[in-house]
């Protein structure tokens, strides 16, 4: 866990050095902590054997593609809030507020369809184990990309000051 550890503190920071850049720029920046070097990691944390590998295989490829989607639609938000900012509407933050609580049920749901094809695939404990993978390294993106926007208002209330 230590191991896991210090590669997600690597890629946190090389995704912090990017949040104040487009988050255009962040989408890749997530993508490529969650490209090949993402499975490599979930392959070394689950580690399983040669035949449970090949059984996890394809549902992991489906996961992965339904959450890159997920997180496109993430950071289509995010340009869309920041876009936005300084001329935020009811009607905007309504549509915002919507579309984000919308991609967080997604993902949720996504982890829900995941853990049971998971379970059928290499039993309950490994799906346990996936899943809270997946929540954690999600929740510590979650975390850095709050840490780089600002509440609404929050700029306001700067510049008074």
């Amino acid at each position: 866990m230590k191991k896991l550890s210090l590669i997600l503190i690597l890629a946190i920071a090389s995704f912090s050095s990017y949040a104040q850049s487009s988050y255009t720029e962040d989408l890749e920046v997530v993508q490529s902590v969650y490209g090949k070097s993402k499975s490599e990691l979930v392959k070394q944390y689950m580690n399983l054997s040669d035949v449970q590998a090949a059984a996890f295989a394809k549902v992991y490829d489906n996961y992965e593609t339904a959450r890159k989607s997920l997180g496109k639609t993430k950071f289509q938000l995010i340009n869309d809030y920041a876009a936005n900012y300084e001329t935020l509407t009811d009607a905007k933050a309504d549509e915002l507020a919507k579309g984000t609580l919308k991609n967080h049920i997604a993902y949720e749901k996504l982890y829900t369809k995941t853990y049971g094809q998971a379970k059928k695939a290499i039993g309950a404990i490994n799906a346990a184990k996936f899943i809270q993978l997946e929540v954690y390294l999600q929740t510590i993106i979650r975390s850095e990309i709050l840490e780089a926007i600002p509440f609404i208002g929050e700029l306001d209330k700067n510049k008074v000051l």
